[in-house]
């Protein structure tokens, strides 16, 4: 860790900080993009490992988090800036071409990043989230709500008071809750008791320690999680700007992980969808899909040595 060098980049007009380590301009190059509620830190367990292994290593803090510059206005956060703020890092660095290894809104941005801007990526590695092809019909808030209702957590994010809620409590018993959850049931959040309501563990999860909590907390509790949060409120608007894209495919190499107490692998449909061909037509070269046992959803944290190897293993390949 004392070797990550930290610096603050100017791309797509903000200023973006992004932790690196690695073998100067010569070896491969990898980008790790986080998920919410996260930042650079939650790759430390990849970071130094694959530096080991010859690679140069890239996790920015994205739009709104971490020490990143954090917009205003929710429409900030478009897929799109998101997207042209990582093609700047690579054109800053001079990397023509990347490994994009994401987790959760991570895994969603290199999906989408796969999808406008191929020829950038030399493979790519999702964990958590899978490909979701558009619907023309409705968009993802629309079917979460009619699947879960009003209190599902992404339902009650596009509510500009959960930042309040968010506020009102203490960063770190809210890292409790959220690093703690192992339960494949969708996460709610019920309006009568909001955030405040969730009982704060008295422990931690075996795969966090407390300086790994208080690096969370400290950061969080600084700068808030109101970037985090639109984008949850942008899906809306994604899905109006990507309309152009209904019906494409991705057409890079790509692997995925999920584990099986995953709440992202109980959505209704995902499970058939990755298994019975959906996923594989929408992502011709999709190589392999593995689905772990017992693991839920922080899966490079909480399994950091099996999701290492399955990474280097895949890309290892080009």
């Amino acid at each position: 860790m004392d070797n990550i060098e930290h610096r603050t980049i100017f791309t797509n007009g903000i200023n973006m900080h992004v932790a690196s380590i690695g073998a100067a301009t010569s070896g491969p190059a990898i980008l790790f993009l986080h998920g919410f509620p996260e930042f650079w830190y939650s790759w430390r367990h990849q970071l130094c490992f694959f530096s080991n292994l010859g690679y140069r290593v890239f996790a920015p803090d994205l739009r709104g988090y971490g020490d990143s510059d954090s917009p205003i206005f929710f429409s900030s956060y478009t897929i799109f800036h998101i997207v042209g703020d990582l093609l700047g890092l690579l054109d800053y660095f001079t990397i023509e071409r990347v490994f994009l290894v994401g987790h959760d809104w991570g895994a969603a941005i290199a999906w989408a990043f796969a999808l406008f801007r191929p020829e950038r990526i030399k493979a790519l590695v999702a964990l958590s989230v899978p490909f979701t092809p558009r619907d023309p019909a409705r968009n993802s808030v629309e079917f979460l709500r009619d699947q879960f209702g009003n209190d599902f957590y992404v339902c009650r994010f596009q509510e500009p008071d959960m930042v309040e809620e968010f506020r009102s409590m203490d960063p770190a018993d809210i890292f409790k809750i959220i690093f703690s959850i192992h339960d494949p049931r969708p996460p709610m959040i019920p309006r009568d008791t909001g955030l405040v309501g969730f009982p704060v563990p008295d422990t931690l999860p075996t795969w966090l320690t407390e300086e790994d909590l208080s690096r969370y907390a400290s950061k969080f509790a600084s700068n808030g999680f109101y970037g985090g949060l639109n984008y949850y409120r942008v899906l809306k608007l994604n899905w109006e700007l990507t309309a152009p894209w209904t019906r494409s495919m991705v057409r890079v190499p790509a692997k995925f992980m999920i584990g099986k107490m995953d709440p992202t692998y109980h959505i209704p449909g995902v499970i058939e969808y990755i298994q019975k061909g959906g996923f594989k037509r929408d992502v011709p070269l999709l190589d392999t899909v593995v689905e772990i046992e017992g693991a839920a959803h922080f899966l490079n944290q909480e399994r950091p040595h099996q999701i290492n190897q399955h990474i280097h293993d895949f890309i290892n390949r080009f």
